[in-house]
């Protein structure tokens, strides 16, 4: 029995799970060469336990961010570990969907980076990458710097449950806020039909103006 080859089949579907939600740029793999194999155990040895995929650190209190939810939207329970909130947001095009990602302390790269990241989810409708469309705004959330990201086309982001890339959605926007928090970016990312992302943004900029 080879127990790291049976680790490596289970950890390939929950590393293909964790990219496709992550919801700020990855770090860079490291070019560090791999530890060797452990040596072989017999049959009857016990089988490896499936391997999980670590959940960012909590933001303790002096890390955290609070806001003030829309009325109209619904809280769920999140579909990612990496997902500090998760929401329903209705409107006239269909549900669309807000998270709200934390990576911890100094982690998840710098709001432009990851604004051309969100906005290389979307292509035109000629196919072509929807980058150029991308709009950003700066503005402040009392003391907190903020970066408006807005983008619409075809979305081919988002989470799926296996190795699987997500299932290409015309007619989306993206209007998404990286803002500064005490010891890192909080990322707040609104995604669904045009036309309930565009009912949606005043309710959108209120929850950012009201971070603190």
């Amino acid at each position: 029995m080879f127990p790291v080859r049976r680790l490596t089949l289970l950890v390939l579907p929950l590393l293909a799970i964790g990219c496709a939600d992550q919801g700020a740029a990855p770090k860079k793999a490291s070019s560090e060469p791999p530890p060797s194999l452990p040596p072989l155990v017999s049959a009857t040895a016990p089988a490896p336990a499936a391997a999980t995929l670590d959940a960012p650190p909590p933001a303790d209190s002096s890390s955290e961010v609070h806001w003030t939810t829309p009325k109209s939207w619904v809280e769920v329970p999140p579909s990612s570990q990496m997902r500090r909130a998760q929401y329903r947001v209705p409107g006239p095009g269909g549900d669309g969907e807000c998270a709200v990602f934390y990576f911890g302390p100094g982690q998840g790269g710098d709001a432009m980076s990851n604004a051309r990241r969100w906005a290389g989810q979307f292509k035109r409708p000629d196919g072509s990458p929807a980058l150029p469309d991308m709009k950003t705004t700066t503005l402040t959330a009392g003391s907190r710097s903020v970066l408006l990201v807005e983008v619409s086309g075809t979305y081919d982001g988002g989470m799926t449950m296996t190795a699987a890339p997500a299932t290409p959605k015309p007619g989306y926007a993206l209007l998404g806020a990286i803002v500064e928090g005490p010891d890192a970016n909080w990322f707040f990312k609104l995604t669904g039909p045009q036309a309930t992302v565009a009912s949606q943004r005043d309710a959108f900029l209120d929850l950012i103006r009201s971070v603190k």
